[in-house]
């Protein structure tokens, strides 16, 4: 298994982190992987990679919610990293209305702009979006050349919406919001195209029942599984090994 999407540098798993990189292997995850959120969370993020190297991977972006008045300066910060360390990713990036609009044109330009860090860089591209999914899908359609590849992280959205991402070429990672009662995604996964879908925790948020409303780690990237493959009605091992070989060529991991 591989945990796609996971902040395991968040100052929530500062007291215990080596339990819960422990807890990982003991279920079977073989990668983590971490995506950047703004210039504070670039040390421990790489602290956290280089402690655990064999496991945790970095990413490398802004994301939307921190995107300001200062957008272009920190960008030019960010981007100089990807000429100092091996990143698998640009992420996360995208677009979130849900918080706040005030800075939607910025959010705009950092998420075009990143999106031609990707094509530049031969790179996926993790993208976060909440409250804006036919914006970011507008955006993403006019850079999309042939070039760009990547993942919707968090995915809880429509049949008809999977297929607008998937025909862009994007894949879908699907987490703890899957496991929901009442997320409707009982009646989505099944109809969904398993080669574009990988698994992830978004840890420390998201976590799947029955352990919603607590923290999130990676290990419970099990639980994710085997309710994918309930909805599917297919064998455990089999999902895990599709998804888990979409995230291996996704990201370039399959060594």
């Amino acid at each position: 298994m591989i945990d796609t999407h996971a902040h395991v540098y968040a100052s929530e798993f500062d007291h215990d982190r080596d339990e819960v990189i422990a807890r990982a292997r003991q279920v079977g995850i073989e990668k983590i992987l971490m995506p950047n959120i703004d210039l504070n969370s670039i040390a421990p993020m790489l602290a956290t990679e280089e402690a655990y190297p064999d496991l945790c991977h970095s990413m490398m972006g802004l994301h939307p919610c921190y995107v300001d008045a200062n957008v272009k300066q920190t960008l030019a910060t960010i981007y100089e990293w990807f000429s100092r360390h091996t990143f698998i990713a640009v992420g996360e990036i995208g677009i979130d209305l849900y918080w706040d609009k005030t800075f939607k044109a910025e959010q705009e330009m950092a998420f075009l702009t990143q999106l031609n860090w990707a094509k530049e860089l031969d790179l996926p591209a993790v993208i976060h979006t909440r409250d804006s999914l036919n914006e970011t899908l507008a955006l993403l359609k006019q850079a999309q050349d042939g070039r760009l590849r990547g993942v919707f992280h968090c995915f809880g959205g429509s049949v008809d919406e999977a297929k607008a991402i998937n025909d862009l070429g994007f894949h879908l990672g699907i987490g703890g919001v899957s496991t929901f009662k009442n997320s409707g995604m009982d009646q989505v996964i099944p109809q969904l195209d398993l080669n574009y879908v990988i698994l992830e925790t978004d840890c420390p948020y998201l976590a799947p029942v029955p352990h919603r409303g607590k923290r999130n780690e990676p290990m419970f990237t099990h639980l994710i599984s085997e309710k994918v493959a309930q909805l599917r009605s297919l064998p455990l091992g089999e999902v895990i090994k599709i998804t888990s070989n979409n995230s291996k060529v996704l990201f370039g991991i399959d060594k």
